[in-house]
């Protein structure tokens, strides 16, 4: 989608759609006010008569209205102002977006933007709060919803002929002065899109390989990107075999795929994002239930919305170093799987004993997060769909957070915050360790039933001891489970908004 500025009278713009927001029992605001003056107060009746709901995300569109030279006029429901916070703004311009896109229109001018709940609840003198309050976030978060909401997954599904076309390039009522939310915009979108592509894609194309493919486009498409990808032969060099074990029993041999982003000087230490990137899982010998097993797809969601984040980050070319590092195996039963019982001996040298094959996830992170150590980051921090538990505990809404660096999760949960791309988090207690302890090796895979993703978690921390480690849990968040079921993309709003504050 093409993102434009344009700061024209809204009542003289000869527009598809002018999309509009309107509170309950508020005065209207900027664009909707300067419309309800053009048309003799015609908006505000139509408000008055309920013929227009302003309540929180419903849409209504408008045609022929009278001393405005737009077609169509969509009004958004904001609802009540003292409740129309950062997350209910983000959910309006998402409507606003799946609206547009079931719609016969192919562009549209916005202006939510002006929706500003503070200039309702005090004087306008006051001013409004600064930060992810403020116009700048406001169209950022307008321009990246809207254009999430405008996504249709085409490649294995062709659209029918009498389905209406997505938007092809919104305007935004707004000066060159936004200009830079309006990049930002690009950027966190371009990752947004790539995440979802590649979470939706079926796991007969997307595969390890497939993921290489990719890491190989990102490479040739920005100078200050190189990429190196290991093979079976170099990660057994290395002692890979917890990251190779997990791959031994697919065809689709496992790759470890390393993106390289220089945004300064190679002195600074980089960011490395660590990926999952189980491209379709089974279970292997632990073998999952058939039910849902297709969802299984998605088990790349972590590897996925680094790439994403990685790609939205060279795209904005952010001054800051960032390293990638995509874990890429399936996880398939077959005469040379990995079994329970066996006993792995992972890269830093430490030894696993496997209950269960299924507890895959944390198998390849241990080995990329040894790995990724010889970068000497400023931080590392490893996203992963991991734990089922992680689904009963936090639902679709929020990706869990683990640390043992407070400074750490609160950048990460205050990027999450700003992004409308929410973390929580759990807690890392060593109280939790003993869960881990094994007769034959120097850990089991998996802790028992009791708190699992936070057992998942204390097993990758014994492979990032001495460093400024965080790891994501976002096997809720990076999909959506039942009849909407598909990629969300997430969490690459708050990955990019983590890397955007690091690089100041």
């Amino acid at each position: 989608m093409k993102f434009i500025l344009e700061a024209s009278p809204v009542i003289k713009l000869d527009a598809a759609c002018l999309v509009i927001g309107a509170f309950d029992d508020a005065p209207l605001q900027g664009s909707a006010q300067l419309i309800d003056d053009a048309s003799g107060g015609a908006l505000q009746k139509l408000i008055d008569s309920s013929d227009v709901d302003t309540s929180w995300k419903c849409a209504t569109m408008l045609h022929g209205m009278q001393g405005v030279a737009a077609k169509r006029i969509l009004v958004m429901g904001c609802g009540e102002p003292k409740k129309f916070d950062e997350v209910r703004y983000d959910a309006v311009c998402t409507s606003a977006g799946a609206f547009l896109r079931d719609h016969a229109t192919t562009t549209a001018h916005i202006c939510l933007h002006e929706m500003d709940r503070d200039t309702v609840k005090k004087p306008a003198s006051e001013g409004s709060q600064n930060g992810p309050g403020d116009t700048h976030w406001r169209l950022r978060q307008a321009a990246v919803n809207v254009d999430r909401a405008n996504y249709c997954y085409t490649t294995t599904k062709k659209r029918k002929k009498d389905d209406n076309e997505p938007l092809a390039s919104v305007s935004f009522n707004a000066n060159e002065d936004m200009q830079a939310a309006l990049d930002e915009a690009r950027g966190l979108a371009r990752g947004y899109l790539r995440s979802t592509e590649l979470g939706n894609l079926p796991p007969n194309i997307c595969t390890p390989a497939y993921l290489a493919d990719i890491a190989h486009e990102i490479e040739d498409k920005y100078d200050n990107v190189s990429l190196d990808i290991l093979e079976q032969d170099e990660m057994a060099r290395l002692k890979m075999s917890a990251l190779l074990a997990v791959g031994r029993g697919s065809v689709n041999r496992p790759r470890l795929i390393v993106l390289k982003y220089q945004g300064k000087d190679e002195s600074s230490q980089p960011v490395v994002l660590v990926g999952k990137g189980i491209t379709f899982d089974t279970g292997g010998i632990s073998l999952k239930p058939g039910t849902n097993m297709e969802q299984m797809k998605f088990d790349m969601g972590g590897a996925a919305s680094v790439i994403g984040a990685f790609e939205a980050c060279a795209d904005l070319q952010l001054p800051i170093n960032l390293i990638c590092v995509i874990a890429a195996a399936e996880n398939m039963p077959d005469g040379n799987a990995y079994r329970p019982g066996d006993v792995l001996t992972s890269m830093s040298g430490k030894t696993i004993e496997v209950i269960n094959t299924d507890a895959e996830g944390r198998l390849v992170l241990c080995d990329a997060l040894t790995f990724s150590q010889r970068f000497e980051p400023v931080s590392i921090i490893d996203v992963a769909t991991l734990t089922g538990a992680c689904v009963i505990a936090l639902g679709h809404h929020a990706s869990a957070v683990m640390s043992k660096h407070d400074d750490l999760a609160d950048e990460l949960l205050d990027a999450g915050q700003s992004a409308v791309d929410r973390g929580w988090r759990l807690p890392l207690w060593d109280d939790y360790q003993p869960q881990l302890k094994s007769e034959f090796a120097d850990m089991k895979n998996v802790g028992g039933m009791a708190a699992g993703s936070i057992t998942a978690a204390c097993f990758l921390s014994r492979f990032a001891e001495d460093q400024r480690w965080a790891h994501i849990d976002c096997a809720g968040s990076t999909w959506i489970w039942g009849g909407d079921k598909g990629s969300t993309g997430r969490p690459v709003g708050l990955l990019t908004q983590y890397l955007i504050n690091q690089a100041g």
